[in-house]
């Protein structure tokens, strides 16, 4: 499968992204930049992490608005697998491509330490390489990963299965509501997660619990 990684200034985590994604599959994922109109035709776009235009305004509001996102739009609608990782889930979520909102930390710091994730949702391509129920490690770094939903919106989230991943083992690192780490779009395609599972890819990273994410959605065996 080929892939692609949209690059925006403040993001950080492009390069991590670019590594894992290389290492995994084997190939160089495609780059694409914020002004860009057009994406190659690749099976997953990656929107990694960072501080995209320094976070002014809302988290990733600005980003959501670069043409690369109508792009991405575009593909999102005719399937392509697209994922965003924490500042990208925020990008995610300003864009409209996923549902809620990402708030302050409820204790207003910024918390970078490793949590657990329960993985609440084997059946989608992204979580297909876990087991449901599956308890994994992975490091968070946010400043803003408090997700909120209205009621409506929360309990159609919950009842359709678009939770992935939620915070398990009392780690919740920023006051989520359901402890919820990451979701799915309606039609499984687009994934947004706060925690970032590309750097727990190998023994070099202390433990490889983020690698099945990258090899399900890449359709590589493990």
């Amino acid at each position: 499968m080929k892939s692609a990684v949209v690059l925006l200034p403040g993001l950080n985590r492009d390069r991590d992204m670019i590594a894992a994604l290389t290492k995994i599959s084997g190939n160089a994922p495609e780059t694409v930049w914020q002004t860009d109109t057009e994406i190659p035709d690749v099976d997953l776009i990656v929107i990694p992490g960072g501080f995209s235009y320094g976070d002014y305004l809302r988290c990733g509001a600005i980003a959501a608005r670069m043409p690369v996102m109508q792009a991405v739009r575009e593909k999102a609608e005719k399937g392509v697998m697209i994922m965003g990782v924490c500042n990208g889930f925020q990008i995610l979520l300003e864009a409209g491509l996923l549902p809620g909102a990402l708030m302050r930390n409820a204790s207003l710091k910024f918390v970078c330490r490793e949590v657990k994730l329960e993985v609440s949702n084997a059946n989608t391509a992204f979580t297909r390489g876990y087991a449901p129920g599956e308890i994994i490690r992975c490091p968070v770094a946010h400043h803003d990963g408090n997700f909120f939903a209205d009621e409506e919106t929360l309990k159609r989230i919950e009842g359709e299965g678009q939770v992935a991943f939620r915070y398990a083992e009392g780690t919740n690192p920023n006051g989520s509501l359901n402890d919820i780490a990451g979701i799915v779009s309606a039609s499984g395609n687009v994934l947004g997660m706060m925690p970032h599972p590309e750097n727990l890819i190998e023994t070099a990273h202390g433990g490889n619990d983020g690698r099945a994410l990258f090899t399900g959605v890449l359709g590589i065996a493990a």
